[in-house]
């Protein structure tokens, strides 16, 4: 089994006021060359948004964009004719494919929200643009871990030109859990939201992260109140 620690406060870090961001891999000014990427997971973003504030209008193309509000609504409106509100516990995928411009604001006027987006590399280049978006409580099995996303349109969850999978841990109580790769060749990253795990002897506080690769299965140990991210993705990117 091979591992990496990334500690919540290792990560780098952006105030623009409106925006204040933490970056799990290298982005924008932020650079460091141990931090490209896991896998195919090449973004994973933890950003707080000012009320009424957003990111305008602005393109992607060839990448899968999975976007996850923790706290608060965010306001979406892109190029396919989308105009969305994705509200707190919603997940949303947007497959960019030959090109879509769109833009995200807070849709909350007295209120910052703090919204997860990640970046996947796409197993599939230039096809037609697309989105979804779904409930997450909807597919939640309290202390259990539960598959929020997959590559198959038919599986739980949202789905991604990717063969990876996501999967949210929520508990009420402490939980350990046996997670099995879902192909070999995979990894996962794994990214405490709330509270606290552990694997093996590592042990992770909120919004540490560890990833997990040449391995076919892993123990994960949650505290009481945690929600643990799972981001299983190839690694040969």
């Amino acid at each position: 089994m091979k591992t990496v620690f990334h500690s919540s406060d290792s990560r780098g870090y952006a105030n623009h006021g409106w925006l204040e961001a933490r970056h799990s891999f290298s982005f924008a000014n932020w650079f460091n060359p141990n931090r490209i990427q896991f896998g195919a997971l090449r973004v994973l973003n933890d950003d707080i948004i000012a009320p009424g504030m957003g990111f305008g209008t602005h393109p992607h193309d060839n990448m899968e964009i999975i976007t996850i509000p923790l706290i608060g609504d965010l306001e979406h409106k892109d190029s396919m004719g989308h105009a969305e509100v994705i509200r707190e516990g919603d997940i949303q995928v947007m497959s960019a494919g030959t090109g879509v411009t769109h833009s995200e604001y807070n849709h909350n006027k007295d209120q910052p929200i703090n919204l997860l987006q990640l970046w996947i590399f796409p197993n599939r280049r230039q096809v037609t643009p697309r989105y979804k978006q779904m409930a997450i409580v909807d597919l939640i099995e309290t202390n259990k871990i539960s598959q929020i996303l997959s590559p198959n349109e038919d599986d739980q969850g949202v789905w991604i030109y990717q063969n990876a999978w996501f999967h949210l841990l929520k508990t009420d109580r402490e939980t350990s859990e046996t997670y099995c790769m879902r192909q070999a060749g995979n990894g996962v990253y794994v990214f405490v939201i709330e509270g606290r795990a552990t694997i093996g002897n590592h042990q992770l506080n909120k919004r540490d992260a560890f990833g997990v690769w040449d391995v076919e299965h892993f123990d994960l140990a949650a505290s009481d109140e945690s929600s643990v991210l799972l981001v299983e993705v190839p690694m040969d990117y």
